[in-house]
């Protein structure tokens, strides 16, 4: 996966993300889709962590393609 593919991800599950959020703020919202933008945002956030890894390899002159998509856990539950 490249960087251009892991942006285009992004985008379609940030435009998920707002749309999600517009129904919650309609008050449409459902049970379902609270679930889906809880597993959205995890996304968002493990994608995240992979360009910044990817971006962490190339400054320090590593081949970025040796980063991988770490689980949800280890994202959710990383301490800065």
């Amino acid at each position: 996966m490249n960087d251009q593919s892991i942006h285009e991800h992004i985008e379609s599950l940030v435009a998920e993300e707002h749309r999600l959020l517009e129904h919650g703020e309609a008050g449409r919202l459902t049970a379902d889709d609270k679930a889906r933008l809880d597993a959205v945002q995890v996304q968002l956030d493990r994608y995240y962590d992979l360009l910044r890894q990817r971006r962490a390899r190339r400054d320090a002159g590593q081949d970025p393609s040796t980063a991988k998509m770490r689980s949800a856990d280890t994202v959710e539950n990383y301490r800065q």
